[in-house]
C-alpha cells in the first residue's frame, strides 16, 4: 500500500473526471430530449463533443511541455467547469454544441494530464495494483454518477452544477499530490499512416467501435426513454452495459494472448452482433430483456478496442507502441464523432428498433472485415508477439503508457521534441 499512496490523490481526481463526464454524456441526451431537441439534433451535439476530444489529444502534449501539469489542469478544468454551468444557462442547440465541444478538448485534457502524472510515478512494483484500482474507479465511479439523474431528476440546473462542482473539486486531490510535480512528457507522434501500415484491421475495429459504442453512449439514454423506460432504469439500462464491457475483458485477453488473435476479435464481434439483433428484434419493450441484453452487449462490444489495440501492437516494431495508441484513440475519434449522428437520424425516422439494428449492421461489417484480414495476413505466433493483452481506457494515449511498460520505456528512447535519440 506505501507504493500506492502517493497516487492517490491523482486517482481521486481520475475518479471525479471519470464520473462527472461519464454523467454528463447521459444527462444530455435526456435533458436534450426534455427540451425538445431531436435525436439527430442529440447526436450532432453529441458529435461536438468528440471532435473537441480528438483536438485536446492532438495538442495536450504541447500544452503540458509549455506550461506543465498542475497549470494545464487547472486552466482546463476551469473551462470544462465554466462550461457546464454555461450549458444550463443557454437552453440552445448551437450553443450546447459549441459548448461540448469546448467540453471535448477540456476532458480530453484532463486525462491526459492526470495520466501522464500518474505514469511519471508508477513503477513496476505498484503497476499493476494501480490499474486494477484505475479501473476500479472508472467502473464505480461512472456507475454511480448514472444514478444522479433520478436522484435530483432533469429539469433544472442541479446536474449541471453537480458536474461543474465535480470538476471543481478535482483540483483538490491534484494541488495536494506531489508539489515537484512531472517532467513534461514528449510529444504525442500522429503518425497516422503508419498506423495503418502496421494493422489495417485495429483501425477499422477502433472506428467501428467509435461508431457504435459512441452512439450507444449518447444515444443509448434516448433508445431507453423511447420504449418507455423510467429515468431510474434509464440508469440501470446505462450501467447495465457498461458493467458488462468489464465482465468479459481479462477473460476474452487471455485466450486472445494464446491464439490467432482475430479469431477472438472475430467471435467477439459476432457476439456484438447478436445481442445487438436482439435488442432491436426480440426484447422489445421489456426492462429486463432490455437490461440483461444490453449487459451482454456490453461484454461482447467493449472489449473490442482493447482486442485491436493488442493485434495492433502484435505486429509493432519497438518504439512504435506509442504510435499506435495515439493514433488508434485518434481514429477512434473519427468514429466517435460521426457514430452518435448516423445512430441518431435512424433511430428519429425509423424508430428505437433501428437504434442496435445499426450497431449490429456496423458490427458485422467489421466482422466482414476481420474474416478477410485473416485470409490475406498471417498470424503472429503468440510467442513472436511484443505485448500482452491489455484492458484499456479510451480516456488518454497516456493511458496505454502506464499500461504497458514498453510504451514508458519507448518514452526515454525520445528527447523533449519528440526525437529518437538512437
Amino acid at each position: 500500500m506505501n507504493h500506492i499512496r502517493p497516487l492517490i490523490p491523482l486517482l481521486i481526481t481520475a475518479g471525479i473526471l471519470i464520473g462527472g463526464n461519464g454523467l454528463q454524456g447521459t444527462y444530455i441526451a435526456l435533458r436534450g430530449s426534455a427540451e425538445g431537441f431531436s435525436p439527430s439534433v442529440i447526436g450532432l451535439i453529441g458529435a461536438g463533443y468528440s471532435v473537441g476530444f480528438a483536438i485536446g489529444c492532438i495538442y495536450v502534449a504541447r500544452l503540458l511541455r509549455s506550461i506543465g501539469h498542475i497549470r494545464t489542469f487547472a486552466a482546463m478544468a476551469a473551462i470544462a467547469a465554466s462550461a457546464s454551468i454555461a450549458l444550463s444557462m443557454v437552453i440552445d442547440p448551437v450553443f450546447w454544441f459549441a459548448m461540448r465541444f469546448l467540453i471535448g478538448i477540456t476532458i480530453a485534457s484532463l486525462f491526459a494530464t492526470v495520466e501522464s502524472w500518474i505514469n511519471s510515478q508508477v513503477t513496476n512494483e505498484n503497476r499493476a495494483r494501480t490499474l486494477s484500482i484505475y479501473r476500479f474507479v472508472d467502473l464505480g465511479s461512472v456507475t454511480i454518477a448514472q444514478y444522479l439523474i433520478p436522484t435530483f431528476g432533469i429539469d433544472g440546473p442541479v446536474i449541471f452544477n453537480i458536474i461543474a462542482i465535480a470538476l471543481t473539486l478535482s483540483l483538490v486531490p491534484i494541488s495536494i499530490a506531489d508539489k515537484s510535480g512531472p517532467t513534461p512528457p514528449a510529444s504525442i507522434s500522429f503518425d497516422l499512416r503508419t498506423v495503418w501500415r502496421i494493422s489495417p484491421l485495429a483501425v477499422v475495429g477502433v472506428v467501428a467501435v467509435g461508431l457504435s459504442m459512441a452512439a450507444f453512449r449518447n444515444i443509448g439514454p434516448i433508445y431507453a426513454k423511447e420504449i418507455g423506460m423510467s429515468i431510474t432504469s434509464i440508469a440501470t439500462f446505462m450501467s447495465a452495459g457498461i458493467i458488462g464491457g468489464v465482465v468479459l475483458q481479462y477473460p476474452l485477453g487471455v485466450y486472445s494472448d494464446k491464439l490467432d488473435r482475430r479469431r477472438v476479435i472475430l467471435w467477439t464481434t459476432i457476439g456484438s452482433v447478436i445481442t445487438g439483433a436482439y435488442l432491436s428484434f426480440g426484447a422489445g419493450s421489456n426492462e429486463t430483456a432490455n437490461i440483461i441484453s444490453v449487459f451482454l452487449f456490453g461484454a461482447f462490444s467493449m472489449p473490442l478496442y482493447s482486442l485491436c489495440s493488442a493485434h495492433g501492437n502484435d505486429h509493432a516494431k519497438p518504439g512504435e507502441h506509442a504510435v499506435i495508441a495515439a493514433g488508434l484513440l485518434f481514429f477512434w475519434s473519427v468514429g466517435a464523432t460521426f457514430g452518435p449522428l448516423l445512430a441518431a437520424a435512424l433511430l428519429e425516422f425509423y424508430g428505437p428498433r433501428a437504434f442496435f439494428l445499426y450497431t449490429s449492421f456496423i458490427f458485422a461489417g467489421f466482422a466482414i472485415y476481420t474474416l478477410r484480414r485473416m485470409q490475406v495476413r498471417a498470424p503472429v505466433p503468440p510467442q513472436q508477439r511484443n505485448s500482452r493483452f491489455r484492458s484499456l481506457l479510451r480516456t488518454s494515449a497516456y493511458f496505454n503508457r502506464l499500461a504497458d511498460p514498453a510504451d514508458r520505456a519507448s518514452d526515454k528512447d525520445r528527447d523533449a521534441d519528440g526525437n529518437n535519440r538512437k
